[in-house]
């Protein structure tokens, strides 16, 4: 196994990100339902063609006072309301030919129904992914750093 967070992710690989805002008249089971059927359809379909995998995040309404340098909010007015689906692709291109796929636009528009804010799809290209230490990494890491380092 790599030291990737994604397994299999290239290191030139492309993280796409959509955010959805929900409108009044649905709710959050909606959305889990239709991006669930989209989401299979992605792993069915393109698997063998481009893409790594990917996960889907519920705003919480938790705001982090101690990373946020824009106020101390106390919670997220967007609470339960926005997700964000994000996807990790071999390519740009490989993403683009499966949203041409004539199985996933059916989905893809269903999921789009339930948007208040339309929909725009970032791509990014991966700078840095990681995951965490194992225990005894974690010591090496920090027995090296107070041995080396002045920081």
């Amino acid at each position: 196994m790599s030291g990737n967070l994604i397994y299999n992710f290239p290191h030139d690989g492309i993280v796409t990100i959509n955010r959805v805002i929900l409108k009044p008249e649905y709710t959050m089971d909606d959305l889990q339902e239709r991006v669930a059927f989209l989401c299979e359809n992605v792993k069915t379909f393109h698997s063998e063609t481009g893409f790594v995998g990917g996960f889907v995040a519920l705003n919480s309404g938790l705001v982090s006072n101690e990373g946020s340098t824009v106020g101390q909010a106390v919670e997220s007015k967007l609470k339960g309301k926005e997700a964000l689906i994000i996807t990790f692709w071999r390519s740009f291109a490989d993403h683009e030919a499966s949203h041409k796929s004539d199985t996933f636009q059916p989905l893809f528009k269903q999921v789009l129904e339930l948007c208040e804010n339309g929909n725009e799809e970032i791509a990014y290209e991966m700078l840095w992914s990681g995951k965490a230490y194992d225990p005894d990494e974690a010591r090496a890491a920090k027995d090296a750093k107070a041995r080396y380092s002045a920081a």
